[in-house]
C-alpha cells in the first residue's frame, strides 16, 4: 500500500496549483501563468491516479468487512471475487502512481538543439551525417515541430560535415535526449568498386534550449567576428558580411552561424546556440554530482560513446545500450524512430525505479 502521507502532499500540492491558476492575477506574468499550467497538466495524471486508488482501497476495506457479517455464503463468495479484481485494480494504479512519483527531468518539456558532425570515414561519414539529419528532421516533422536550422556545412554530394539545428516543440528533448552519442554505420560506400563493407561514424549532441535566466554572458566575455558567406568549396555565397563567429573567451567555445542573410539574425543564433552549451555542460558537471547513485544504462549521454549501429547489408539497427534491434531500417531513417525511442524511455524508467529502491 503506498504512503498515505504521501497521497495526501499530492492531493495538497495539485489543490495549490489548481488554485494558483486560478488567480487572474498570474495572467499579468506569462512565464509564470504558463510554468503553473505545466506544473498542472502533470500533477492531473497523478491527481486521478490518487483519487482512483483511494476508491479502490475504500471499497476493498468495506468489502472486507462484510467478510466478517453473518451474511449467505454465496454473498461471501461474489465479496471474494470482487476482492480479487480490486486487488489486481489496486496493484496496477499503485504501480503507475510510482511511475509517476519518479522525478522528472526538468529539462523534458523543452525545445532542444541538437548537432550532428560527420566523424571518422572521410566522406562516407559525411553522407551518414547528412542521413541522420534527414531523420531528424522527418521525425520532427511526423510530430508536428518545427525545424529552425541554425548552420550547416555540406560537403556537395549530399554529405554534412556538420549540422546544428534547433527542433521547437512540446516535449522535444523528452523524446530526443536519448540519442547523444555516437552513431556508427556499416555499409558499402557507392564508390567502393569491391563491394567491401566499410564503417563510419557521426557524432549527435542533444541539449536543451537553455533560458536566458539560467544563462548569464557577460557581454565583454564574447569576440565576435563578422565575415561573408561560403558555400561548397568555399565561394561566396553573400556580398555583405553576415556570418558571424562568436567566441566565448573563458571556454573557448566557438559557434559559427551563415544560414540566415541578416547579422544580427545570424549573431542571435549563434548566442542562442552558445547558451545551450554552457547550459549542458552546466547539467553534465551537476550530474556529476549526483554519481554516487547508479547512473542510468540509458541516458548518460557520453558523446564519446557508441550507442547505435545501423548496418544496411543486414537492414538493422542496433541500439548497443539496451541491446534492441530493429530491421525496418529504411523505415527508421525516414523518421519512424517511436518504436526505440518508446523502448529507450521504457528502460529509463526502469533504470530509474530501480536506483530509487537501493
Amino acid at each position: 500500500m503506498l504512503n498515505k502521507e504521501q497521497l495526501e502532499s499530492i492531493k495538497e500540492k495539485y489543490k495549490e496549483v489548481n488554485d494558483l491558476i486560478m488567480d487572474p492575477n498570474l495572467l499579468n506574468d506569462m512565464e509564470k501563468y504558463q510554468e503553473a499550467m505545466i506544473e498542472h497538466s502533470s500533477l492531473q495524471e497523478i491527481y486521478d491516479k490518487v483519487i482512483k486508488y483511494e476508491s479502490y482501497v475504500n471499497d476493498y476495506e468495506s468489502n472486507k468487512a462484510l467478510l466478517y457479517e453473518n451474511v449467505e455464503e454465496e454473498l461471501k463468495d461474489l465479496v471474494k471475487e470482487e476482492q480479487k479484481e480490486l486487488e489486481e485494480k489496486i496493484e496496477k494504479v499503485e504501480n503507475e502512481i510510482k511511475v509517476l512519483l519518479i522525478p522528472k527531468d526538468p529539462n523534458d518539456e523543452r525545445n532542444v538543439i541538437m548537432e550532428i558532425r560527420a566523424g571518422t570515414g572521410g566522406d562516407e561519414a559525411a553522407l551518414f551525417a547528412g542521413d541522420l539529419f534527414r531523420m531528424y528532421t522527418r521525425y520532427a516533422e511526423k510530430m508536428g515541430w518545427a525545424i529552425d536550422i541554425i548552420s550547416t556545412n555540406e560537403i556537395g554530394i549530399g554529405g554534412y560535415k556538420e549540422a546544428i539545428f534547433m527542433i521547437n516543440g512540446k516535449g522535444a528533448y523528452s523524446k530526443l535526449k536519448y540519442e547523444s552519442g555516437v552513431h556508427r554505420v556499416q555499409r558499402v560506400p557507392e564508390t567502393e568498386s569491391g563491394g567491401r563493407v566499410h564503417t563510419s561514424a557521426a557524432t549527435v549532441s542533444v541539449m536543451p534550449e537553455a533560458k536566458d535566466v539560467e544563462v548569464n554572458i557577460d557581454p565583454n566575455d564574447l569576440k565576435i567576428d563578422v565575415y561573408r558567406s561560403s558555400g561548397h568549396g568555399g565561394q561566396s555565397v553573400n556580398t555583405t558580411d553576415s556570418a558571424v563567429r562568436v567566441t566565448h573567451i573563458p571556454t573557448g567555445l566557438v559557434v559559427a552561424c551563415q544560414d540566415e542573410k541578416s547579422q544580427l539574425k545570424n549573431k542571435d543564433k549563434a548566442i542562442k546556440v552558445l547558451k545551450s552549451r554552457l547550459y549542458e555542460i552546466k547539467r553534465e558537471e551537476q550530474e556529476k554530482e549526483l554519481a554516487a547513485k547508479k547512473r542510468s544504462q540509458v541516458g548518460s549521454g557520453d558523446r564519446s560513446e557508441r550507442i547505435r549501429t545501423y548496418n544496411f547489408p543486414q537492414g538493422r539497427i542496433t541500439d548497443h545500450r539496451i541491446n534492441k534491434t530493429i530491421y525496418q531500417l529504411q523505415d527508421f531513417l525516414n523518421g519512424y524512430l517511436d518504436e526505440m525511442i518508446e523502448a529507450l524511455s521504457n528502460q529509463a524508467q526502469i533504470d530509474k525505479m530501480a536506483a530509487k529502491e537501493l
